[in-house]
């Protein structure tokens, strides 16, 4: 029973069977029934012809009365005969119950035993001549009275079979109804009606009602599943709750990540191009990155690597300058009228993170925030982010503070030695040719003897002073347009004021190629060039050609002057001297020819310090 209680399928299962165990028993009696009711028929058949073959005995005996003869005699003995065989025999004794006090059985004894007791031995008797026979006719009659009473017991017995047969088919149909009824209650209330609420649950719960329950009762498969879905839907629902709150979590972290790069981006922007105030531009990024993450406030300290010490430099929200604060008309540490105060119960938590670039130490970012809020994985990659941005700008700003301290001292290094290379040798000489004279006044020497001495004096004075001004002229114009092209532009523009025609420009170099010292060399050398052509070519036409092609500079001076008078052996002039000394130390090529048009070409070929540094890389 306990089984039955608890599952369905059981309870199915037994109705099935005593359905099925109904049919077979029904069956079973049936067949039972119908196998007793074999030979009632014949039986009942047999019994009306005793009550025929009763009538007969008597006619024969009428006939025999009337005239007595052997035929007539032998025709009583016959259907006596008949009739005890037919009382005797099988087909109407096995219709018979086997029950001794059945009225069935008892009515066939009493008209067996009449047969063979009393009437059997009075035909015999008759027929012999020892009895009447009209008394005996009456017999006969009365006894067909017992042989009817015998077919009416034998009709009432197949009848009870056949109404027995028909009250066990009634009870197995109610019975079968009954467990119909009962299957069909069960597999409604307990199947149908669960199975729909179980329907009616998964529909829900794909629609993403995770509140609806089945509710179901009992211990049945369905009512175990269904409190198996029921738990399964709340923990459905918690999750998918918390998974919706950590999808809303994620949106706005990802927002405010977004919010942040941008903020990063902007900041970024104003770092690389604010030059070295690194407050102004840092403090408003750390100011909004503070409001948008929750943290605060962000202290920025900067390593000496002469000391090893942290310099603090920039600090937001604060109530005071930094220590080593340059620009005291800076107020971006100041500008909050309601400075941050770190909480003194211990809720705030300082994180530490360095500014490096690879394994050099810039400086450290001090972040301070709330220790039971805590910092979210994103906050701490935006972090981060953050410090590589600002490790990027300080590293940039150092090399570019470096790169002008390298420039300064290269420009330096540039004067002095074009003022020892002219100038310089220039004033060495006129010192010489002081001491010569010295030392002729001293032996007062004769006034024409020293009039050569004032004339190489006169004539230095005004090659120093020409080289002065050449020299200023250069510096001047290196000064005031950067890169070889505008220095040159200048140049052209100079000399062509001075020669009275315009001077060409042909210029086809790529930035930043040369280095400072190269570009006042070949500046030097086309100035030069155009100081010969305005002295001594009486020329009408010039051009300047600068280009770069096949890994070297080529620079021409052209004009359509005079030319040289020995294309073999140029003069040994102090200008073409300093310029092959010029091409010396750019390692370069250096000539001065007449051209085939007429006039003189003057031409310089090297190799750049940056081609030669590419071409030395190992392949």
């Amino acid at each position: 029973m306990k089984l039955l209680q608890r599952s369905l399928v059981a309870r199915i299962t037994a109705s099935l069977l005593a359905i099925s165990a109904m049919a077979l028993v029904s069956i079973a009696v049936t067949m039972g029934v119908a196998g007793s009711s074999q030979g009632d028929a014949a039986a009942i058949n047999l019994a009306g012809s005793l009550r025929m073959n009763t009538y007969q005995v008597v006619a024969a005996l009428q006939r025999h009365d009337r005239a007595p003869s052997a035929a007539h005699h032998r025709d009583v003995e016959a259907l006596a005969g008949r009739f005890a065989e037919r009382l005797a025999s099988a087909e109407l004794t096995g219709a018979l119950p086997e029950a001794e006090d059945h009225p069935l059985q008892t009515q066939y004894r009493r008209l067996a035993s009449r047969w063979d007791e009393t009437l059997a031995p009075a035909i015999s008797a008759a027929l012999a001549g020892e009895a009447a026979i009209a008394p005996l006719n009456r017999r006969l009659e009365g006894l067909v009275d017992e042989i009817d009473r015998l077919v009416t017991l034998l009709e009432q017995n197949s009848e009870a079979k056949i109404r027995l047969l028909s009250a066990l088919q009634i009870l197995f149909l109610a019975l079968t109804a009954v467990v119909v009824a009962i299957a069909l209650y069960d597999i409604r209330y307990n199947l149908v009606r669960p199975l729909h609420q179980l329907v009616v649950l998964a529909r829900e719960a794909g629609r993403r009602n995770f509140r609806h329950r089945s509710r179901l009762a009992g211990s049945d498969e369905l009512a175990l599943l269904g409190r198996t879905l029921d738990t399964m839907a709340a923990e459905l629902g918690a999750s998918y709750a918390a998974l919706e709150e950590r999808v809303s979590r994620k949106k706005q972290e990802l927002a405010r990540s977004n919010e942040a790069m941008q903020i990063l981006h902007d900041g970024s922007r104003a770092l690389y191009g604010g030059g070295n105030d690194l407050c102004a531009s840092a403090a408003p990024m750390l100011r909004r990155l503070e409001t948008l993450l929750d943290i605060g406030p962000i202290g920025l300290s900067l390593h000496d690597p002469f000391d090893q010490r942290e310099v603090p430099i920039l600090a937001t929200h604060s109530r005071s300058r930094p220590t080593y604060c340059r620009d005291h008309d800076c107020h971006a540490c100041l500008i909050d009228p309601e400075p941050l105060a770190l909480a003194e119960n211990g809720d705030s938590e300082c994180l530490l993170l360095p500014v490096s670039v690879g394994e050099t130490l810039l400086g450290t970012l001090e972040v301070w925030y709330d220790r039971k809020a805590g910092l979210t994985d994103s906050t701490r990659r935006l972090l981060n982010t953050l410090t590589d941005q600002l490790a990027t700008a300080v590293y940039l700003q150092r090399r570019i503070e470096e790169e002008q301290q390298v420039t300064l001292m290269n420009e330096r290094t540039i004067i002095a030695r074009e003022l020892h290379d002219s100038l310089a040798q220039s004033l060495s000489y006129l010192k010489m040719q002081v001491a010569r004279l010295e030392r002729m006044q001293a032996k007062e020497a004769p006034r024409e003897t020293q009039a050569p001495v004032f004339d190489e004096l006169r004539t230095g004075l005004d090659s120093a002073y020409r080289q002065l001004r050449e020299l200023l002229t250069t510096f001047r114009l290196r000064l005031e347009g950067p890169g070889l092209s505008s220095a040159l532009r200048q140049t052209t523009l100079e000399f062509s004021e001075r020669l009275g025609f315009p001077v060409e420009l042909f210029f086809d170099v790529p930035p930043h190629l040369l280095n400072p010292n190269e570009e006042i060399h070949v500046l030097q050398v086309v100035r030069e060039a155009l100081a010969n052509v305005h002295k001594h070519a009486r020329a009408h036409w010039a051009a300047v050609t600068v280009r770069f092609t096949e890994a070297r500079l080529e620079v021409m001076v052209e004009d359509d002057g005079i030319g040289l008078e020995d294309d073999s052996s140029p003069p040994m002039h102090y200008g073409l001297v300093i310029m092959r000394d010029r091409a010396d130390t750019l390692s370069g090529d250096f000539q001065v020819r007449n051209r085939d048009a007429g006039g003189t070409l003057v031409s310089l070929g090297f190799t750049p310090q940056t081609a030669r540094l590419i071409t030395q890389q190992p392949a």
